[in-house]
């Protein structure tokens, strides 16, 4: 069977988007795995599949690059917002989206081209779990904050977030004991008066946060949008940066805000090639 795909990313964490109304997919976990494969397949940190909804104007469900279903993306649900709106699919720029872990609104930023240049996700509340958790991993010892987000994030402040190793330890966090479900892992450290490209001048320069991430079923990826969120809500919360915060990763800069009980997340999202695969269902 021929597949039509367009290969998306918001900021380095890149997906395989496919219009699951136009082709249906059978076996998404066995897809995702084949197709992510860097080497033999498209190459991504896993498949995006956009579909109707019942409850909202799209859907998303997303699987990793293992094959294992995630309950939430937010670099995604910024790449859905352009992939509908400049496919026609929409004209609408406010979007609310159906995720596993509830719906999720988007609101478009376009430029004098009308092609979506950032958006805008409003991803909901957030549960602090647990402050200070100590743990054990890779023969060191870790404390950090469990938020969940819609998804699970532990996330740990140090003083340099770039000495951590990461192939070392995310894999032996995400799959601890205290976490029988797997964790996403987040390593943070402060940035004083580091400038935004997001941002405009009228807003200033929010505090900042260097942070690195292992992703649970994808390994170390260039961005996580849920794990942003994760960060800023355990940083703005306990007072450590002001509210907006920018998140610097590999990938580039997040935006993120919190409104009352809410976080919102602002960043880009591009297209980076489409095409057609061959597959069977």
């Amino acid at each position: 069977m021929r597949l039509e795909f367009t290969k998306m990313e918001g900021l380095g964490n890149d997906y395989i988007y496919v219009d699951a109304s136009r082709f249906p997919v059978a076996d998404p976990a066995a897809l995702s795995v084949r197709l992510s494969d860097r080497h033999f397949g498209i190459g991504g940190d896993g498949l995006v599949l956009i579909g109707p909804s019942g409850c909202a104007d799209f859907s998303m469900r997303m699987y990793n690059a293992d094959g294992s279903e995630g309950l939430m993306c937010g670099n995604a649900a910024r790449c859905i917002g352009k992939y509908v709106y400049e496919k026609g699919l929409t004209g609408s720029r406010e979007i609310s989206l159906e995720t596993r872990s509830g719906i999720k609104k988007l609101s478009l930023h376009t430029g004098p081209d009308r092609k979506v240049e950032s958006v805008t996700v409003g991803m909901g509340g957030f549960v602090i779990e647990q402050r200070n958790l100590e743990l054990e991993a890779a023969g060191s010892v870790f404390c950090g904050t469990v938020v969940n987000v819609g998804n699970p994030h532990f996330v740990v402040f140090c003083q340099d977030a770039e000495a951590v190793n990461l192939p070392l330890v995310g894999p032996a966090i995400e799959r601890h004991r205290l976490f029988p479900g797997r964790i996403n892992t987040e390593f943070v450290s402060v940035i004083r008066s580091a400038p935004s490209v997001i941002l405009s001048e009228s807003e200033g320069s929010p505090s900042s946060l260097r942070m690195r991430v292992w992703e649970r079923g994808s390994g170390i990826t260039l961005a996580c949008g849920t794990g942003a969120c994760a960060t800023a809500a355990a940083a703005i919360t306990s007072g450590l940066v002001s509210n907006p915060c920018t998140i610097v990763m590999d990938g580039g800069e997040l935006i993120i805000a919190l409104k009352g009980s809410e976080l919102f997340m602002t960043g880009p999202a591009r297209i980076a090639f489409e095409g057609v695969v061959e597959y069977s269902n």
